[in-house]
């Protein structure tokens, strides 16, 4: 016998009926609802609830139970199909059904398994809510139905139409319950293994050997991430020499992070190679084109290579603002650079030259991205700069900061000044050099 859209030719409404032969109902449109408002039934009055669809799997729909007669008898809008088994109900099994009546004491049932029709239609139908239906006398089976997957389960002899109508209503709400808890949680531990694998790809500094100390401060853009388009790293070469560099992917989204964290990989693993200046910008600027969705992706880089002596350094920037340095009784000041290079990715074949830098007995060098720079500072539209920035480290050294707290002040002052969020990535980083015996800064 085909599967049909009622178990007696008529919808359960309380207020009209739907009538069908053959496999299928024939149903009116129902009216589309105003946003806000009720809506109401052909004679004016207003339903006490919205409609729901029930898909009853049961051997023999029409015999001594019917599900049909008992909502009507309650007055219950809810529209029903049947099938007498799980392959009439697959045909049947829409999206528009919210709710699935299911007979436990369907025929061919496994012997060894009392429940394998559940499981099976569980896994047919993982978004829709479940009622499980025995009888009284297998209690035991119906509160196994529910461990299984079911969201609640009815007895045959004790049903009666206003028990099964709540207890429809009830099982779609908690699956709607379960299935939001269930995407909550997944979305929690995919936001905890975003977490995790966004901290392994921020740097490690390899300055073992070193007398150099290191302090840096990452905050990206973007809302709920820890990695942003910025990148930065700082490792030391077996011959002594402390290589540092900071950089700045143009965007925001998760490909420019993506990107950045490919560039500081490939600059960490061509300065172990032995490349500094121009061949290793030259090669960055290769694996940028690679690796870049779009042409217009580029990305600004500064990056500084530290004698063994730390007295001296070379400098080279591709687009990026200069590093600010404070040496030992002189105001921090920006490092001259009138030569740079372009920005990696906008310029095929170019250079970029590199400059000598005296650096000095104690000193501390702080390299930044343009986020830091390009917050408001509360007047009108203007912009912190790098002249703001400057006048604010040295009224932050002043007060005896340095290093990690240093860094701290600076970006939250920065913030401060912006009235809230800086919007851009930034990224901050800082390279000190005390005299021998001189007391570190805290």
């Amino acid at each position: 016998m085909p599967a049909t859209e009622t178990g007696s030719g008529a919808t359960a409404t309380g207020t009209g009926t739907t009538t069908g032969t053959g496999s299928a109902a024939t149903q009116a449109p129902a009216p589309v609802p105003h946003p806000g408002r009720t809506p109401a039934t052909p004679n004016g009055t207003t339903p006490q609830a919205t409609a729901l669809n029930l898909l009853v799997i049961e051997d023999d729909p029409v015999g001594p139970f019917t599900v049909s007669e008992l909502l009507h008898t309650a007055g219950t809008r809810v529209r029903i199909r049947t099938a007498r088994n799980l392959t009439e109900a697959e045909r049947l099994l829409t999206d528009d059904v919210n709710c699935i009546l299911l007979d436990l004491a369907l025929p061919g049932r496994d012997p060894d398994d009392e429940l394998a029709a559940l499981r099976a239609l569980l896994r047919l139908a993982p978004r829709h809510a479940v009622l499980a239906l025995t009888a009284s006398t297998h209690a035991e089976r119906a509160a196994e139905a529910v461990r299984v997957g079911a969201q609640d389960y009815l007895f045959r002899d004790e049903l009666d139409g206003r028990l099964l109508s709540r207890a429809i209503r009830y099982a779609v709400e908690r699956k709607r319950a379960d299935t939001a808890q269930y995407k909550l949680a997944e979305s929690r531990l995919r936001a905890q293994e975003n977490a995790r694998l966004e901290r392994g790809l921020l740097p490690t500094p390899l300055l073992d050997g070193s007398d150099l100390r290191f302090a840096a401060r990452y905050r990206p853009g973007r809302s709920r991430a820890l990695l942003g388009g910025d990148f930065y790293d700082t490792v030391r070469t077996p011959d002594g020499t402390v290589h540092a560099m900071i950089g700045d992917v143009c965007g925001h989204g998760p490909d420019e992070a993506a990107l950045g964290v490919e560039l500081r990989i490939a600059w960490r693993a061509l300065t172990l190679a032995g490349l500094c200046g121009d061949a290793l910008l030259t090669t960055l600027q290769q694996v940028l084109e690679h690796e870049r969705d779009d042409d217009e992706i580029f990305a600004t880089l500064c990056t500084v290579d530290i004698a063994p002596d730390g007295r001296r350094a070379e400098l080279s920037l591709a687009g990026h603002p200069a590093p600010l340095i404070a040496r030992a009784g002189s105001p921090a000041s920006l490092l001259a650079y009138e030569s740079g290079g372009p920005a990696l990715g906008l310029l095929p074949q170019t250079r970029w030259p590199r400059r000598r830098v005296e650096l000095g007995d104690a000193w501390s060098l702080l390299m930044y991205t343009d986020g830091l720079i390009e917050g408001r500072t509360g007047v009108g539209n203007q912009r912190l700069g790098q002249e703001g920035m400057t006048e604010m480290v040295n009224r932050l050294l002043t007060t005896g900061l340095g290093g990690e707290a240093l860094l701290e002040a600076a970006v939250t002052e920065a913030r401060e000044l912006n009235g809230g969020e800086l919007t851009d990535d930034v990224a901050v980083l800082l390279l000190e050099r005390t005299r021998p015996g001189d007391r570190p800064a805290p």
